[in-house]
């Protein structure tokens, strides 16, 4: 603005934006196709009386971040990449009211460090902001990402939160809410032993498939019980056992009971046993969940995913679980000497060498990914012992850079 209080343009973005979906969805106007035209000199279809707005339509941005280590950069392969099934399509504004998915990454692709972190953007169409907050966090829930790290558990996190459902956020949301940071144990299930339930009840679908294996000496078969403890693997080895009974148990169907002593849920699904994503029906009610079998330090460990909040949890027999209490805990390595890459990345500068004294908040690496350049600095004062990474190499997470003696 200048003296005269007369404003003036300082930029002027003619491009399409990231968010037009949302406005394709809402109009029902491809805006691509009009863009096109209008510079191959035709004239614009439609006056602005023309447009008229139907339903709510909400757009997540997927990222190759890391949601709980500050939103970094995440690179490296697509393991395994399953998007939600559409039902909307980025050349059909015809068919709305559903999900769509715009994308140009598969399985088995590569995430360089060298772009911007959004593989994908989700989008749905609702007839009100409530019904599409509700297809987005369903569409979030069977939303497969491997192999690298994505924000969709944020994302799901995020649409279950008390304010933003009640329209109550602002730019400043994140700072307010996770000032410490975004933790999943931190993320409240409406019905957590739905997660304990759904453990259990794959639990019971991969014990039913060694139980049919032939060949099996007769009378010494596999036999599998109804009653299962579940495990929830805690942080510090705070491990806490619930119990769940698994019956009328079908093979065929994908059916079957499970209390928790608390609840009573009848899950159905026909998931494929080791698919990452198993929807189905709880108590007649759909549902979409995900699961992954040897997580964290235990191959045996169950990982159930649902509405941003994760279950690590071992599924045991009565016996197992006793035994399993009796085990000792394994701390993890004091790496507090260290200086570690907090992403993949590439090393840009090591601002420190061997014998240096280093006070508290000096700088130490600098490592680039994603368009970003992320320094890190000396969390407390010491001398350096050992620089254990070149400039110019490329870093794993939570490799170590620098060793303090």
């Amino acid at each position: 603005m200048g003296k005269d209080q007369s404003f003036y343009f300082l930029e002027m973005n003619t491009r399409l934006q990231v968010e037009h979906p949302v406005t394709e969805c809402i109009t029902g106007l491809d805006l691509v196709e009009l863009m096109i035209r209008v510079a191959a000199g035709e004239p614009l279809p439609l006056a602005q009386k023309d447009v008229q707005r139907n339903g709510w339509a909400m757009e997540c941005r997927i990222n190759a971040e890391d949601p709980f280590r500050s939103f970094l950069p995440s690179t490296g392969r697509l393991v395994r990449f399953q998007p939600p099934k559409q039902t909307m399509f980025a050349s059909d504004t015809s068919q709305l009211f559903g999900v769509r998915v715009d994308t140009g990454v598969q399985d088995g692709g590569e995430i360089p460090m060298f772009y911007d972190s959004m593989i994908a953007k989700l989008i749905v169409h609702g007839t009100d902001r409530l019904d599409a907050i509700a297809k987005m966090r369903e569409a979030l829930n069977g939303f497969v990402i491997r192999g690298i790290s994505s924000n969709i558990p944020f994302q799901a996190a995020l649409l279950a939160h008390p304010k933003f459902v009640a329209g109550d956020f602002n730019t400043g949301f994140i700072a307010e809410n996770y000032a410490q940071g975004f933790k999943a144990e931190e993320v409240p299930h409406d019905d957590p032993d739905f997660l304990v339930a759904l453990a259990a009840y794959v639990n019971r679908r991969l014990l039913g498939r060694a139980a049919g294996i032939s060949g099996q000496l007769p009378g010494h078969g596999v036999t599998v019980g109804e009653e299962f403890v579940v495990v929830k693997i805690g942080a510090a080895g705070d491990n806490a056992p619930q119990r769940a009974f698994v019956t009328d148990f079908q093979a065929e169907s994908g059916s079957s009971r499970i209390e928790t002593g608390i609840s009573s849920y009848e899950i159905c699904s026909n998931w494929h046993l080791g698919g990452a994503r198993i929807r189905g029906s709880v108590n007649g009610v759909p549902f979409a969940a995900q699961v992954e079998r040897g997580v964290g330090r235990n191959p045996l460990a169950i990982r159930v995913s649902h509405n941003g909040t994760r279950l690590d949890a071992l599924v045991l027999s009565p016996r197992a679980a006793a035994l399993h209490a009796l085990m000792p805990f394994k701390a993890p390595p004091d790496m507090s000497r260290f200086v570690l890459s907090p992403m993949p990345g590439l090393l840009v500068d090591v601002a420190v060498q061997v014998g240096q004294k280093v006070q508290a908040g000096e700088r130490v690496a600098v490592i680039e990914a994603m368009k970003m350049e992320n320094v890190l600095f000396a969390s407390a004062d010491g001398v350096v012992g050992k620089v254990l990474a070149a400039k110019g190499e490329s870093l794993a997470v939570d490799q170590p850079i620098v060793e303090f003696a």
